[in-house]
């Protein structure tokens, strides 16, 4: 039996754009997505000889075939042809879940980088995105990871500079939002302002943190905010002590704030996290 180690970093969308609906039923998406440093841990025993079996730390999480780490060790086995003898599947959680920060794809990717390298890397990295993306839309881009152009359903990912230094603070509020519910939401609202995603390249390109902090953009953070006044509140407080910007990440409910150094994001999660126990402070990765 082998064990493998991997970590699950999650993501926040800089923009996020729904450009319209496809026939599969899917949307076709123009994102700038961005890893941070906050981190599932994935191990897996490879070899076990018994069924397989998946544990999480959180009880909320499916521990079935359902979980999308399970689907990834299945998609991977299925199209590699290997039986790996059993797996175990342990998943240390710590990416709040239904945030909008992609923390069951970041365990989805985590798992498809380890089966790759434990079976000799046969895949490039462009490859295994390429099969992430029969797991769910934000795998590939989780696979990569860094900076990237996200387009399609996810599918399609162009690289783009390192963000430059900077810090996170990550706010999650009590309430959640469904996805499904708030892609139908967004099919039947006008959307007034669009994310200007070469402007977030550009800025990207030139290093400049106060430009990328001006051009964040989530089509789906005014829909979802108008139900949840409470965001506006996270966004002013952020907003008053320092960040250069915020905004809610994915389809929620997590909202992010970049800030220039940790003494800032230190003072933001002060203020918080009374009222908002879940909160992070995080770095680019």
């Amino acid at each position: 039996m082998t064990t493998l180690y991997e970590g699950a970093f999650a993501k926040v969308n800089l923009t996020l754009d729904v450009l319209g609906k496809r026939s599969d039923g899917y949307h076709d998406l123009q994102s700038v997505m961005q890893t941070i440093s906050i981190r599932d841990d994935v191990e897996i025993d490879v070899g076990t000889g018994k069924p397989w079996r998946l544990l999480c730390t959180r009880e909320d999480i499916p521990t079935d075939e359902t979980n999308l780490a399970w689907k990834a060790a299945m998609v991977y086995c299925d199209a590699m042809k290997r039986d790996p003898d059993g797996l175990e599947i342990r998943i240390v959680k710590r990416i709040p879940s239904q945030a909008g920060l992609g923390g069951g794809s970041a365990d989805a990717a985590a798992v498809l980088r380890a089966l790759n390298r434990h079976f000799g890397s046969p895949l490039s990295i462009l490859a295994l995105a390429e099969l992430g993306a029969q797991v769910g839309s934000d795998v590939p881009f989780c696979v990569v990871g860094g900076t990237a152009m996200v387009e399609g359903r996810g599918e399609r990912l162009r690289k783009l500079p390192d963000m430059p230094d900077c810090v996170f603070v990550v706010c999650k509020p009590d309430f959640s939002v469904s996805t499904p519910e708030l892609y139908q939401k967004i099919d039947t609202v006008a959307i007034p302002h669009r994310p200007d995603n070469q402007a977030m390249e550009s800025a990207l390109l030139a290093g400049d943190l106060g430009k990328i902090a001006d051009n964040l953009y989530n089509v789906f953070d005014p829909v979802v905010t108008a139900d949840n006044l409470e965001l506006n509140y996270i966004k002013s407080i952020c907003n008053s002590y320092g960040s250069l910007g915020q905004q809610m990440t994915g389809s929620g409910s997590a909202v992010f704030a970049i800030l220039e150094d940790f003494e800032y994001a230190a003072v933001v999660c002060n203020m918080l996290k009374e009222n908002y126990p879940n909160i992070f402070i995080a770095k680019p990765v």
